[in-house]
């Protein structure tokens, strides 16, 4: 028994022995507690009251609802920030962060923006927010073991070998691919940014046949001058299988990023996500053109940048071909 709650009866024999004027040692010893447990137990009644076993028992079983954690979003105060948050267009990045700055010394008002990931993808109550988020997923896709299940691309070179220099953006002619696919698997677009101008080449394709992707992608970059195009990093697609016909062709180191680590290649994503504002998910791209999609890059290729001095990437990429 030692180790183990007191039981209710338990407490209606230390109540007896009380009243008959037994100290707490004795108590202890008779129900084979230690003396520190009855103790605490004859601290359960207010000071200056006898023990009442009945009362003592009700307040355990209080104080036994109230332990475990209990979900982030159930406290009513925090759950209203969270759902003006989000109603505000915040992401759970942002609403996580916010919450300290708008209620610096209230450490209730505490999230992580997993837990609010979380509950808008299990909690039937939250579902409705997922239109809120930027990326609206219906449910969070397994990982585990899904890398393990494609084809190996064939001589491929990890990302950990790519030059130090590529991470520095302090050369140009350094880009990343990736592929954005259309509604049903029906048409995908290919697209290449190159990581220090942040220029644009984007091409449609039928399918994700690997021969297929690689001629296209020659076809984006080929008025790309040799110095501007030095190396590729690629996701893991296995539409990237044919890299070694890019490398032979245009003589580009071809590298690939390492497995669901989006943020070695954050410009691509981020100039998917461009993208997508002029082809929103579940868009079928069976029909899409070729003139199409070469209107969405010569927008955002001429739209001003803050980090170029809000000139806009063609713009920057001709100054380096009028200096050469």
């Amino acid at each position: 028994m030692p180790g183990k709650h007191l039981t209710e009866i338990e407490r209606g024999k230390i109540e007896l022995m009380r009243e008959q004027g037994m100290s707490q040692a004795g108590i202890a010893r008779t129900l084979g507690r230690s003396e520190s447990a009855i103790s605490r137990e004859l601290g359960r009644c207010p000071r200056g009251k006898a023990y009442c076993g009945q009362t003592a028992h009700r307040h355990y079983q209080a104080q036994r609802a109230a332990c475990g954690r209990r979900p982030a979003l159930e406290d009513p105060q925090r759950a209203a920030y969270v759902r003006d948050k989000l109603s505000d267009a915040l992401s759970p990045e942002q609403v996580a962060g916010r919450i300290k700055q708008d209620h610096p010394f209230d450490h209730r008002m505490r999230i992580s923006h997993e837990t609010i990931y979380r509950t808008i993808y299990s909690d039937p109550k939250w579902h409705a927010f997922n239109e809120c988020l930027r990326r609206k997923h219906k449910t969070r896709r397994k990982r585990d073991g899904l890398y393990k299940r494609r084809l190996p691309i064939p001589n491929r070179v990890g990302i950990e070998e790519r030059p130090a220099e590529v991470d520095t953006l302090q050369t140009d002619g350094h880009w990343e691919g990736d592929t954005i696919v259309g509604a049903n698997q029906k048409g995908f677009i290919v697209t290449l940014v190159e990581r220090k101008n942040d220029l644009l080449r984007a091409v449609h394709v039928a399918t994700k046949n690997a021969a297929q992707v690689a001629q296209a992608i020659l076809q984006a970059l080929a008025d790309i001058p040799k110095h501007l195009l030095k190396t590729i990093t690629f996701d893991n697609g296995t539409e990237f299988a044919a890299h070694e016909t890019l490398s032979a062709e245009r003589d580009v180191q071809i590298y690939f990023a390492d497995p669901y680590s989006a943020w070695q290649r954050a410009r691509n994503e981020n100039m998917n996500g461009l993208i997508r504002e002029y082809f929103p998910k579940k868009t079928s791209f069976e029909h899409l053109t070729q003139q199409e999609v070469h209107s969405v890059v010569n927008a955002l290729n001429n739209r001003p940048r803050k980090k170029h001095g809000f000139r806009t990437p063609n713009e920057v990429c001709q100054e380096l071909l009028t200096c050469t």
